[in-house]
């Protein structure tokens, strides 16, 4: 599961459409754009949890276990960019045109992942999808504003969630399936076919909400906003290939790269982020902190199960499923009648079950301890996320001024971008440098292969960087 899901990024609010005709999100005029919108996000979200699924065995047959992390970070890198750029272009051009622009990018960064004749070009195709990712979440964000009243937006945004959880209870078994009786090429290169039904579905319905609104297209580009979405994303690439080299030489790449990321962050950033200043600051800083710390170690927990327990791919991806149903189950709770007087303390448990499962989770490396303690120990953790990101943002919204929560929630999805990139990044760096790619019986799927000391490094980091969070969790209060 994945926390992509901005509201509107950079996007004006729309004002409620007069000419409401009433009726539900599947009733007359919204029928066809609600099932379209949820098919993309329903895919979307299938093809991230089938990459988990997937990715241990495309590393392996690749010979990239070294930059296995990137092909995950590489994809967020890029999304740092193509969040920025879809809500100006939006604003500009209306979301039609970043939508439709945006499927066609990520299909085709999927054909490039699928048809990789080495792990670089797979690296490349997964930045290219994340460019298009990036274009499309926030242009159907952006859709919803514009062709929903506001009394359905809840709803629809509602359903977008739900639309995470059948992938993460299908989405390891198909991707799975598919990976050891057709190969894990076409994990990649079936889902631009399926694409094509909802685009279909969708796309008078769009085409009319744009007659209906037309977009003032006199704004320009926010030029500098841009360039620091650039400088962000160029320098985020920098550090993780200098974190790739592991020599000398690798001090160039890494200053240039943190003399361009900094200045952005601070940029893009609410001022006192990075320094946890009591308030929003802080709590924009926790998304981040708390994406990053389950993502990354997320990303590592199918490739332990194959290479150290010896599990297929269908098993081993089926460990994430436990984590994608709780994180609903966290996310309801904290929406209970009477939960709001706890909205800090739920923030601060969170974020221990959450460093409570990544520990749990690397259990599972000591061989005396069964495979499934990892499934249980996600869903803990996914109960923890529930809590945390739901209620991180609850504060983001209160704590902001009506005409400020469009940039706060960017700023929002920014550090959810960012702490991903940096996580998974610095856990690729840690996971090459100790060893965990280059160990050649990783390479022929033996049971007990790779470097269990990287995998330990790794989990007991992110597990560190969550008790971290909980610390911060007390300084979301303005003092």
């Amino acid at each position: 599961m994945t926390t992509a899901s901005p509201t509107s990024v950079d996007s004006a609010p729309i004002p409620p459409d007069a000419t409401d005709p009433g009726g539900g999100v599947l009733t007359g005029r919204y029928r066809a754009l609600t099932l379209g919108i949820v098919s993309v996000v329903l895919l979307l979200a299938f093809e991230a949890t089938a990459v988990n699924t997937a990715m241990p065995v495309a590393a392996r047959q690749l010979d990239g276990l070294q930059l296995y992390a990137f092909a995950f970070s590489g994809y967020f890198t890029t999304t740092l960019f193509a969040l920025v750029v879809s809500g100006q272009w939006c604003d500009r051009r209306g979301p039609l045109q970043p939508l439709f622009t945006g499927i066609a990018v990520f299909g085709a960064g999927l054909v490039v992942a699928g048809a990789a004749p080495g792990m670089w070009v797979f690296v490349a195709g997964r930045a290219i999808q994340g460019l298009g990712g990036g274009l499309v979440i926030v242009a159907l964000y952006v859709v919803v504003g514009r062709a929903y009243p506001e009394r359905l937006r809840p709803a629809v945004f509602a359903a977008f969630s739900s639309a995470w959880v059948l992938p993460s209870i299908v989405g390891p078994v198909v991707s799975g399936a598919v990976t050891d009786h057709l190969g894990w090429r076409w994990v990649f290169l079936a889902v631009p076919v399926l694409i094509l039904l909802p685009l279909a579905v969708m796309g008078p319905a769009l085409r009319r909400s744009e007659r209906e609104q037309p977009v003032a297209t006199g704004a320009d580009f926010d030029r500098r906003r841009t360039r620091l979405a650039a400088m962000a994303a160029l320098g985020a690439g920098l550090l993780q290939y200098a974190g790739q080299r592991l020599d000398p030489l690798g001090l160039l790449p890494a200053l240039a790269g943190a003399a361009l990321l900094v200045p952005a962050v601070l940029g893009l950033l609410p001022a006192g982020t990075l320094r946890a200043a009591r308030g929003l600051p802080t709590v924009i800083l926790l998304r981040g902190v708390a994406a990053g710390a389950f993502f990354a170690a997320e990303a590592f927990i199918p490739l332990m199960m194959v290479t150290q327990r010896g599990l297929s791919p269908t098993l081993a991806g089926l460990t994430l499923t436990s984590g994608g149903l709780s994180w609903a189950l966290g996310s309801w709770l904290q929406g209970r009648p009477g939960a709001e007087r706890y909205r800090e303390a739920m923030i601060r448990w969170g974020f221990l079950l959450t460093a409570v499962a990544i520990a749990g989770a690397a259990l599972v490396l000591v061989p005396a301890v069964p495979a499934w303690v990892a499934a249980l120990a996600w869903g803990v953790g996914g109960i923890g996320m529930g809590l945390t990101v739901a209620s991180v943002s609850v504060l983001m919204m209160r704590l902001s001024a009506p005409e400020d929560a469009g940039a706060n929630s960017a700023s929002l999805q920014m550090s959810d971008a960012l702490g991903n990139v940096l996580l998974v990044g610095l856990s690729g760096v840690l996971f090459s440098a100790l060893g965990g790619g280059s160990v050649a019986a990783a390479h022929e799927g033996a049971e007990g292969a790779g470097s269990a000391g990287a995998f330990t490094v790794i989990f007991l980091t992110m597990a560190g960087v969550a008790l971290v969070g909980a610390v911060l969790g007390g300084r979301v209060r303005k003092g």
